[in-house]
C-alpha cells in the first residue's frame, strides 16, 4: 500500500498526511484528478479534523489552486490567514460578516444571466425550505414558493434588486408599479396583474403577514441588512472560480449567532454552485480545478447540493466536506455521500458510526473506530479512478505562522472589496424608502 500510495505524485497533489508501514513513515497523497471525486470526513469534536483541512487547503493555496474555504467557527480561517504565502495576498478575498464598518454584499439575486436567474430562484425557495421548514411539515408550500419565485424573477428584472425589497413590492404600489415596467416575463407580469389584482384584500393581507415574517429576522438585523441588501456582491464568484481565487469565509457563529451563519452559508454554496454550472460555456481545457471546503457541510446542505456531487467534476470542482456524525445528514445525503465521494477518512467516532463505517471499511472494525487517538484516522483513498483498501494514517502538523501577513490581507480586502457601512446604509434606506 505505502508504494501505490506515492505513485502519479506531481506539483499539484496534497499531502494528506503519513501512513507508517515497518516502522517508516510514507506520505499520503491525493492526486489533482481524484479530487474531482471529492472527500468527505468524519469524526467527533476535537479529534483533529480541522488540522487536516487546514493543512490541505493551505497547500492548494501554496499550488496556486483557486479555493474557497467555508468555516462555521473561524479558527481556521484565522489560521489560514495567518499563513498565506506573500505571493498569493492579492488573490485572496476574506468574507467576515462580522466587520461590520466595511460590510461586503452578498446578494443571491445577483445574476449575470437568464439560466443564473432560474437557478438562483430555485435556490432561495431551497434555502427557505432548509431554514423555516427542513422536515417539509407544509410551513413553506406551493402558495409561498408561488409568491416567491415571481417577487425575486421580478426583483432581479432590469435594474436588478435584493432580498430584502421583495416584501416591498407587496405593500408599496407604487413601488410595484415601477418595477413592473421593467418586467419582461408574460408569466410574472399575470402573477401581479391578474393573480394578485383578483385576489381579495383579505386573504391577501392573511398570507402577507405570514410571508413577509420570513424576512423579518433579516430586515431587522443590521449586520445581516447591509450585507444581504447591497444590490451587487462585493464580488464575481464567476471570477473567484475561473481565476484560480482564494476566497476565505469566516462564518463564526459566536460573532454572527447561527441563524445568520446558516443563512449566508447557504446563499455563498448556491452562488458557487452557480458560478460551476456557468463552466458549461467554457471549454473543458479553461475548466481549472476548484476546490470547495466546507465544515459542519450538513448545515448548508439543499436537495440540489447532492446533485453538485455527483456531476460537479465534470466542471473542475473538487468538493471537501466533514461534519461530527452521519444522523446529522438526511438520509439521500448520506447516499450521496457514500455513492458519489471517492476518499472516504474517518478519526475518532460513536459506536452508531463505527459501526456503520467498519460496513464501508472491512476489515477495519468498529472497535478500531472507537479508540483511535487524536489525529489519526483510517482513510479510503481514491488513486487513479480506484478506490484502496482501507488503511491508516496520522495527519502533518500545523505550519508555522507568518508575521503581519494577517493585517495586510484585511486592508487588501476592505479596500478592494468592502463598501464603507454608512455609505452601505445610506443606499439601502433609498431602496427601501
Amino acid at each position: 500500500m505505502a508504494d501505490k500510495i506515492q505513485n502519479g505524485v506531481n506539483n499539484k497533489s496534497i499531502l494528506v498526511g503519513n501512513n507508517l508501514y515497518r516502522g517508516r513513515a510514507h506520505p499520503i497523497f491525493m492526486q489533482a484528478p481524484d479530487r474531482r471525486r471529492h472527500m468527505y470526513m468524519i469524526g467527533k469534536t476535537g479529534v483533529g479534523k480541522s488540522t487536516l483541512f487546514a493543512n490541505m487547503a493551505l497547500q492548494d493555496i501554496q499550488n496556486l489552486n483557486g479555493i474557497c474555504f467555508i468555516d462555521p467557527h473561524g479558527e481556521t480561517i484565522d489560521w489560514l490567514v495567518n499563513r498565506i504565502p506573500k505571493n498569493s495576498l492579492d488573490d485572496v478575498i476574506l468574507f467576515d460578516p462580522a466587520d461590520t464598518e466595511h460590510p461586503l454584499g452578498l446578494n443571491l439575486l445577483d445574476a449575470q444571466t437568464e439560466q443564473e436567474k432560474d437557478f438562483l430562484v430555485g435556490e432561495l425557495i431551497q434555502i427557505f425550505y432548509k431554514l423555516f421548514d427542513p422536515e417539509r411539515t407544509g410551513i413553506i408550500g406551493p402558495q409561498f414558493e408561488h409568491w416567491l419565485r415571481n417577487a425575486a424573477l421580478t426583483i432581479m428584472a432590469g435594474e436588478g434588486g435584493s432580498l430584502i425589497e421583495i416584501p416591498k413590492l407587496f405593500i408599496d404600489k407604487k413601488f410595484l408599479a415601477h418595477r413592473l415596467k421593467q418586467v419582461k416575463d408574460p408569466i410574472v407580469l399575470d402573477f401581479w396583474t391578474k393573480q394578485m389584482a383578483h385576489t381579495s384584500e383579505f386573504h391577501k393581507s392573511e398570507m402577507l403577514n405570514y410571508f413577509s415574517s420570513k424576512f423579518g429576522h433579516f430586515l431587522n438585523n443590521s449586520v445581516m441588512r447591509n450585507i444581504i441588501g447591497q444590490r451587487r456582491s462585493a464580488f464575481r464568484f464567476d471570477e473567484i472560480v475561473n481565476n484560480e481565487k482564494v476566497l476565505l469565509v469566516n462564518l463564526s457563529k459566536g460573532k454572527i449567532g447561527e441563524l445568520n451563519t446558516q443563512f449566508l452559508g447557504l446563499i455563498l454554496v448556491s452562488k458557487l454552485q452557480a458560478a460551476i454550472l456557468g463552466r458549461a460555456r467554457l471549454d473543458e481545457s479553461k475548466r481549472h480545478p476548484f476546490y470547495v471546503y466546507v465544515d459542519e457541510f450538513q448545515n448548508l446542505v439543499t436537495d440540489t447540493f447532492i446533485s453538485m456531487l455527483s456531476e460537479s467534476r465534470k466542471y473542475g470542482l473538487g468538493v471537501h466536506l466533514t461534519n461530527q456524525y452521519f444522523s446529522q445528514l438526511p438520509e439521500k445525503i448520506q447516499d450521496a455521500i457514500l455513492g458519489n465521494v471517492g476518499t472516504l477518512l474517518s478519526f475518532q467516532v460513536g459506536m452508531e458510526d463505527a459501526e456503520r463505517l467498519a460496513a464501508e471499511f472491512e476489515p477495519i472494525t468498529k472497535e478500531n473506530f472507537l479508540r483511535l487517538e487524536k489525529y489519526n484516522f483510517y482513510i479510503k483513498l481514491l488513486i487513479n479512478g480506484r478506490t484502496s483498501e482501507p488503511f491508516s494514517g496520522t495527519s502533518l502538523p500545523p505550519a508555522e505562522k507568518q508575521t503581519g501577513i494577517e493585517q495586510k490581507i484585511k486592508q487588501l480586502g476592505k479596500l478592494a472589496y468592502g463598501v464603507p457601512r454608512l455609505l452601505v446604509e445610506r443606499q439601502i434606506k433609498n431602496y427601501l424608502a
